[in-house]
This record gives C-alpha cells, sequence and structure tokens, in this order.
C-alpha cells in the first residue's frame, strides 16, 4: 500500500470516528452511574460509539482514539505548530502524552467491571524527529501482560509510510476502584 493510499484510509477513519463522537455526548468525564458494571473495553467501545464522552485532552493536544480490542488501543494524532518545540519540531510531551493515551487505553481495555489502573512507570525513546509535514502518526499500544496487580503494555508511533517516530512502554498498578455505593 503506499504512503498516500494509506494516508486517505487513515483520514476517512478518522473522519468518520469524528462525527460519531461529536454527534454523541461530546468531550468530559463519565460518571461513575455511567460506566458502573462495565469492563474497561465494553466502556473504551461505549466511548467510541459517542455514548459516553471522550477525553477533552484529545481536543487540546488534537488527538483520538479509532480502534479499540482486547488489549488494543489505536489513536491518531496531527502534529501541529502548536506542538513545536523551539527547534522547530514536535515536543517530546506530545510523543509522550500520545503514547501514553495508547497505552493506557490499551490496559483499561484488560480490566474487569469495578477494576482500575494508574501508570506507575512511562518510558519513551523518540527515534526520529518529527515536523507538521507529517500529517497524522498514529500509536498503537498492546498490552503485554496484565495481571492482579500489574499490567504492561507497549506502543509504537508510526506514520503512514510505516516511519517509527518513537515508541514506549508502561508498568501499570491495577486495583479495585472504591465501592459507589452510597451509605
Amino acid at each position: 500500500m503506499t504512503q498516500t493510499h494509506q494516508l486517505e484510509q487513515w483520514l476517512a477513519q478518522e473522519r468518520e470516528i469524528t462525527a460519531r463522537l461529536e454527534a454523541g455526548v461530546g468531550a468530559g468525564v463519565a460518571r461513575p452511574d455511567q460506566v458502573a458494571g462495565l469492563t474497561g473495553l465494553q466502556a473504551m467501545q461505549a466511548m467510541l460509539r459517542g455514548e459516553l464522552p471522550y477525553p477533552p485532552i484529545a481536543r487540546t493536544l488534537d488527538f483520538q482514539l479509532l480502534e479499540v480490542g482486547e488489549g488494543l488501543a489505536i489513536f491518531q494524532g496531527t502534529p501541529g505548530p502548536g506542538h513545536l518545540n523551539p527547534m522547530g519540531t514536535v515536543h517530546g510531551g506530545w510523543f509522550a502524552t500520545l503514547l501514553d493515551s495508547a497505552l493506557g487505553c490499551a490496559v483499561h481495555t484488560r480490566m474487569l467491571a469495578g477494576r482500575g489502573y494508574t501508570t506507575a512507570e512511562l518510558g519513551v525513546n523518540l527515534v526520529k524527529a518529527l515536523t507538521p509535514k507529517v500529517q497524522r502518526v498514529r500509536a498503537e499500544g498492546r498490552v503485554i501482560h496484565c495481571g492482579r496487580q500489574l499490567a504492561t503494555a507497549e506502543a509504537r508511533l508510526v506514520g503512514p509510510d510505516g516511519t517509527l517516530y518513537a515508541h514506549a512502554t508502561t508498568t501499570c498498578l491495577v486495583f479495585d476502584l472504591p465501592s459507589q455505593s452510597k451509605g
């Protein structure tokens, strides 16, 4: 597949997901009662259908969730002028946030109802500079291990031509969520 064809497919998928999300409940944070009884994968799928709000940071940093599956999350981002560092390349924090989102959401898809996680460690390796000349990049996160107390995942940030810009790993702490019952 050519880079142009790949980019066209990515943009078409992005338009479809964006339209669905904007037609849904929009940006925000889901209330505990909205996600009660849902597995992490069910909650992420509901978000992609527009039934639950998507995180506001997606608008702030111009990226969005495109796909989820068991132990998988794919985000797409648009590197833009607002993400540049003083040297004229995309700031490492943008790379890290996009990769952290893919990693965390991949772990989220493995959570049973009533379980949560938090990032304990994030390691990011930037291997190639990125500028707004690259119209889109994708961060694909995959769970390596998900246990009762720890989860690990890895992610890659690539362009439509397959160029690797960064890769990352995470270790997450897994725990029972506090009870939402009112006493």
